[in-house]
């Protein structure tokens, strides 16, 4: 399903160049911009599940870190 994408506050010499490249692929300003968003959004690699937890993995390993038998035991408490 298309959807909208509304870029505010762009810099004036940043659309005239947009512009300037569209005209050069015989597009508009609108259709190049898509074009620009599709290269680059499927040339980047989705992280895959495990590469996710292996980095939430690491930025949390010195954490303190409570076992899940105590939360349980915590929220069975409270009700």
């Amino acid at each position: 399903m298309p959807g909208n994408l509304h870029v505010r506050n762009l810099d004036d010499e940043l659309i005239a160049r947009l512009k300037r490249r569209a005209a050069r692929h015989g597009r508009s300003a609108e259709a190049e911009h898509r074009e620009i968003l599709r290269q680059a959004l499927t040339s980047e690699e989705e992280p895959s599940l495990d590469k996710l937890a292996a980095e939430l993995r690491k930025l949390t390993m010195r954490r303190k870190q409570t076992p899940s038998e105590v939360l349980l035991r915590e929220g069975r408490e409270e009700l």
